[in-house]
């Protein structure tokens, strides 16, 4: 027997935590990969990035695959300048921002 829609929105509720959390690994994923994209128009290899940034190729790959809470900002730094770029620090609440560095 087919269901309506309102019926199966109403026994499977959306669990807004769970949305947003999948949310915010897929924007991770894109920034990533966006990340590599910078690296490798410029033809560097992961290894040949991390021997310019002075960290190990591992490193370069946790970046890559959006691991950033384990990644030192003074590391972060260097790579977005290593691939053309500078790192902008905000403050955000609301509609304020506050530039920190």
């Amino acid at each position: 027997m087919a269901v309506s829609l309102k019926d199966f929105v109403a026994d499977h509720p959306v669990n807004r935590e769970r949305v947003d959390a999948h949310k915010e690994r897929m924007l991770s994923e894109v920034r990533a990969y966006r990340l590599r994209e910078l690296r490798e128009q410029l033809g560097l290899t992961q290894a040949e990035l991390a021997k310019r940034i002075g960290v190990g190729q591992r490193q370069v790959s946790k970046i890559e695959h959006g691991d950033l809470d384990s990644a030192k900002v003074g590391t972060i730094r260097k790579y977005l300048e290593a691939v053309g770029g500078d790192l902008v620090v905000e403050y955000v609440s609301g509609d304020r921002r506050l530039q920190v560095a």
